[in-house]
């Protein structure tokens, strides 16, 4: 399989930042997740893991690597679909589950959700409120499975998400561990493409698949590239948001988006609160 140059892995043609890595920086962090992969499992006393796999390119990437380290017989997909899911998008991730030679499941998840908003139908009127049910049953039936076969459940949070509380707490992040989580989502395509994923799921338009039509970038109000930019220079990095206007050429009103995002989400980042004694 060709790998497309990796210029193409930029969703715009002129970033406000290159984050990408270089060859060698690749092949470490790729060597450095798969061992992370294998150490946690062992550490964990399991037999395995478990991976919902969504057609996107977080948990295609994941899949790529946790097959690297625990080879086809050590991971197993669980592939949910819900009405509110793009077919194609389910399609690709039965595609990669197959491609991996993995054992994986399909699981339909509106009868369990809408037995959820049977039971309180004032809820079921809120659209956030209903596409969080779907993450959640996500989230139960991986550990269901990983009970059950004494597997753990590998997540697909990336620094972007991480950062921002672009994920549903105690659903997608509801996780033994993160492989990808120390990735930049620049980072995140560079290195499937460096694996080996098909271009046309590196490129994968980013969705939580909450209801039909949904976007990452939409719902944010920020396009990837530019997230990331902001977030490694000022969120992550000592630029000042003046300083960040001027070196990376965007609007102060993305800046402020960035931050705001970053700082509403704080709690999704800490543990529940206690008094203090």
């Amino acid at each position: 399989m060709t790998t497309p140059p990796e210029e193409s892995v930029l969703l715009s043609e002129d970033p406000p930042l290159d984050l990408r890595l270089s060859e060698a920086e690749l092949e470490t962090t790729r060597d450095r997740i798969v061992s992370f992969i294998a150490e946690t499992v062992e550490a964990a006393g399991a037999e395995g893991a478990v991976l919902g796999i969504s057609g996107g390119i977080d948990s295609t990437l994941t899949a790529y690597l946790a097959v690297s380290a625990l080879g086809a017989d050590g991971l197993h997909g669980i592939t949910m679909p819900a009405t509110v899911n793009d077919p194609e998008t389910m399609s690709d991730a039965e595609r990669v589950a197959e491609e991996l030679g993995i054992d994986y499941d399909v699981v339909e998840i509106d009868p369990i959700a809408e037995t959820i908003f049977d039971r309180y139908p004032e809820a079921a009127e809120d659209t956030t409120a209903k596409g969080n049910v779907y993450v959640r049953t996500r989230a139960v039936l991986n550990y269901f499975v990983a009970n059950a076969e004494n597997r753990i459940v590998l997540g697909t949070g990336n620094r972007s998400e991480a950062a921002t509380g672009y994920f549903t707490k105690y659903g997608d992040q509801a996780v033994d561990c993160n492989p990808i989580g120390n990735l930049y989502k620049m980072q995140v395509r560079q290195l499937a493409a460096h694996v080996g994923v098909p271009h046309d799921l590196v490129m994968q338009t980013p969705t939580a698949g909450m209801w039909s039509g949904q976007t990452d970038e939409s719902e944010m109000g920020v396009d990837y590239d530019t997230l990331d930019a902001i977030l490694a220079t000022h969120v992550h990095g000592p630029l000042s948001k003046d300083a960040t206007v001027r070196e990376l050429g965007v609007e102060p009103e993305q800046v402020e988006t960035v931050v705001d995002l970053h700082e509403e989400s704080a709690h999704k980042r800490r543990l529940p609160p206690a008094p203090d004694r």
